[in-house]
């Protein structure tokens, strides 16, 4: 049950691959509604464009690390009750930087479509990121970060 999310969330980010959602089609349809709104002349329009879309490569990637960090939560159990393990946590950001690979990849071979490594860098920033989070959540949560179970998850 704990992999439902982050299967969806890879069927989500397999549909953002496609030329459904390349560049141009994302700019006949959020243009008229920024130039409407805003007043955005095209010029402007087209750095807002870029920084959207780098946008979304950050949230929808970072999702992806915190639904795999919560998969492999369920399926790697601790040896005590531990809510976080840098074994978790590194294997959900390797596992964003391959889907952010093999995504990039993909695009590489649809024409309307780019596969960067500068994606791939951005996404897999974007899962660590995640993880930094996920930790300094726990952190946080769990003062007494000292105690003999929490020291035990880092190795």
């Amino acid at each position: 049950m704990a992999w439902t999310a982050a299967f969806l969330w890879l069927i989500v980010i397999a549909i953002e691959s496609t030329a459904l959602l390349s560049s141009s089609n994302t700019s006949r349809i959020l243009y008229p509604l920024l130039h409407f709104l805003f007043r955005l002349d095209w010029a402007r329009f087209e750095v807002w464009h870029f920084y959207i879309r780098k946008t979304g490569h950050v949230i929808g990637y970072a999702t992806l690390s915190v639904l795999l960090f919560r998969a492999w939560r369920a399926t790697l159990p601790a040896m005590s009750s531990v809510k976080w393990t840098a074994r978790w946590s590194i294997i959900a950001a390797l596992g964003t930087a391959f889907v952010a690979s093999l995504d990039e990849w993909h695009q590489s071979f649809i024409p309307s479509r780019t596969g960067r490594w500068q994606d791939v860098v951005l996404d897999s920033c974007a899962g660590i990121a995640a993880q930094v989070f996920i930790f300094l959540w726990y952190l946080r949560k769990n003062k007494n970060f000292s105690d003999r179970r929490y020291t035990r998850s880092f190795s």
